[in-house]
């Protein structure tokens, strides 16, 4: 891999886990299935390009996507898969270029998808002073996985990935524990996999709360304080984070802001970007 090569950097530097589409082959256009939904505006089959994917593998419709009826793409986040399956598993070669692989590299993206979003919690979790206890089997998890993702092809379409997720979820499990243990007061009861879509949450006191899983659709979380609050896989679609703190909650990303609804007193932590969608943020974001 040449020295310029954009994947040649440690996948754990944060900007290798952020999507890079100038140096990926539209896989997330051509790999996913669509559809037709408040998300997007077409049924499309996997392994079939998007409409509005162009030669150049830029979509013709970027700046207009939610306009388009095409919400769900601003809310997609590959992790950085996108780019490493591009410029790395298959070393620049698209599947224009070789149609013969595409099927099989439509296959290894989303199996690079998981192990990515896995490094980037992992690597979250490294960062954490209070995960001190954990932080050498936390970099044990981190280098194995980011060794699976150097793998070939072909063992990237034969691993299981859910057994090594369900080895990395424990251990952010674990994680979890420790750090929220440190919030005012101690953790708050769960709310793992909770139905509170829709709840009126406003003003709460959710800090230190296990929100792992939970179902926070169209929730009303105004002003609430998500400090410390364990958010993995939490749905955020349509809630309303007007006014709330979130400043230090535990694995949120910027799929789960996007999808969400928040304004310019949301309080975020440092690494995550405003949507530009949200009220009072300026069009080119923070």
């Amino acid at each position: 891999m040449p020295d310029n090569d954009p994947t040649a950097a440690a996948v754990t530097d944060p900007a290798a886990l952020r999507a890079d589409c100038a140096n990926c082959f539209g896989l997330c256009c051509v790999a996913l299935t669509l559809t037709a939904s408040a998300d997007f505006a077409i049924n499309k089959e996997a392994g079939d390009p998007c409409r509005n994917l162009q030669e150049d593998f830029r979509c013709g419709i970027h700046t207009r996507l939610r306009s388009e009826g095409f919400a769900g793409c601003t809310v997609y986040d590959c992790f950085g898969a996108g780019q490493k399956v591009s410029q790395g598993t298959y070393d620049g070669r698209d599947w224009r270029q070789a149609p013969d692989s595409a099927r099989q590299m439509f296959e290894v993206f989303p199996v690079m998808r998981r192990l990515h979003e896995l490094l980037r919690y992992l690597t979250e979790a490294l960062a954490l002073p209070d995960a001190g206890p954990l932080h050498t089997e936390l970099r044990n998890a981190r280098d194995s996985t980011e060794r699976l993702t150097l793998g070939t092809a072909e063992e990237l379409v034969e691993l299981d990935v859910s057994v090594h997720r369900d080895g990395v979820a424990a251990l952010l499990g674990r994680t979890s524990e420790l750090v929220r243990a440190t919030a005012p007061r101690g953790r708050k009861r769960s709310h793992r996999g909770g139905d509170l879509i829709g709840a009126r949450l406003k003003g709460a006191d959710l800090q230190g709360a296990d929100l792992r899983g939970a179902y926070l659709i169209a929730a009303d979380l105004r002003a609430a304080d998500l400090r410390l609050a364990d958010v993995i896989g939490a749905d955020f679609r349509d809630a309303d984070l007007a006014d709330a703190d979130l400043t230090g909650a535990l694995f949120l990303t910027q799929t789960q802001l996007n999808a969400a609804k928040g304004n310019a007193a949301t309080r975020l932590p440092p690494s995550l970007t405003r949507p530009t969608h949200w009220v009072g943020t300026p069009p080119g974001g923070e």
